[in-house]
């Protein structure tokens, strides 16, 4: 992928980045990917945990360095960023793909199995399958997409903020407040550290490590990316965390109509229909109600 100039290296012989203007404290370079070492380190990870105040004391970084602060989570059962299967030469560049056509790909498709017949139990059809949704309510297995249908519907409209309301919350102030709330005790990342990625913007940051996180899904995260440069745009999300196999974004304009929460759960459904046909809510409608609407963060896994 088309990258900048990493100024990574230059924290082998600078490990507290004084000469890119920052103060770091300890941690170590991260140049270990399914293939081998690569060429230039792909993060820095600190060797401590993660504190609140920590990120936005690393926000920084992106003005002074072009370096993105991230936290990630090193205590999951697949191991250490070591173990992460991090693939950077498998990735193409997030600006080479279409937003939309991504999504509508991956619509068509997912969608098109949720109304299909189901051919390991002829003569049940996939239409007449009871599901029970969050509200304990029966519905019928075509209503997993509803309101949609097989056919994509498109993007969300961007959130707009009320006539007279004060200025949304800037981005990057709402990824410092949900990255602190994710390093306070309790939270579900077991042992998050603080890590700076060269990216040219947030979306950005899987592609640039070569995140493989959701691999059995989509092979080239870049194309993942490209949404969330959409989402960026739209409604101001920032990539806060990751994991082995999970993706954690903060939201600075979510939706605020059932409308609007639906229309952005059919892009939840395109991006990573897991979050719905394995989550907690068995419907679009009640995973918009629950997981899009006003939330301030967004999660996705991949089986």
């Amino acid at each position: 992928m088309a990258t900048l100039p990493n100024p990574l290296p230059k924290l082998a012989a600078d490990p507290s980045g004084g000469s890119l203007g920052l103060a770091l404290p300890p941690g170590r370079l991260i140049d270990v990917t399914d293939e081998g070492p690569s060429d230039e380190p792909l993060l820095w990870c600190a060797d401590g945990p993660a504190r609140p105040g920590g990120y936005e004391a690393l926000q920084v970084a992106r003005r002074t360095a072009g370096l993105l602060p991230v936290l990630v989570d090193v205590g999951g059962d697949q191991g250490g960023l070591a173990d992460w299967q991090l693939m950077p030469d498998e990735v193409s560049y997030p600006g080479d793909h279409d937003a939309e056509e991504v999504l509508e790909e991956f619509w068509e498709e997912y969608a098109a199995d949720e109304l299909a017949p189901d051919t390991d139990h002829p003569g049940n059809d996939a239409a007449a399958q009871l599901v029970v949704d969050t509200f304990g309510e029966q519905a019928t297995y075509d209503e997993t997409i509803a309101p949609y249908g097989p056919e994509w519907p498109g993007l969300a409209p961007a959130t707009e903020t009320e006539q007279g309301q004060a200025q949304a919350v800037d981005p990057d102030t709402r990824a410092a407040e949900i990255a602190d709330s994710l390093t306070e005790s309790g939270s579900w990342l077991k042992e998050p550290r603080l890590a700076l990625v060269p990216a040219r913007r947030s979306a950005d940051i899987p592609a640039a490590i070569g995140w493989s996180g959701a691999a059995n899904y989509e092979g080239d995260v870049a194309r993942l990316c490209a949404v969330l440069r959409s989402w960026e745009d739209r409604f101001g999300i920032r990539v806060v965390a990751l994991t082995f196999d999970q993706l954690v974004l903060s939201v600075a304009a979510p939706p605020t109509t059932r409308a609007e929460a639906e229309a952005v759960a059919a892009e939840h459904f395109a991006f990573c229909p897991d979050n719905i046909t394995q989550g907690h809510h068995e419907t679009l409608r009640a995973y918009a109600q629950q997981e899009v609407l006003d939330q301030q963060v967004w999660s996705f896994w991949w089986d």
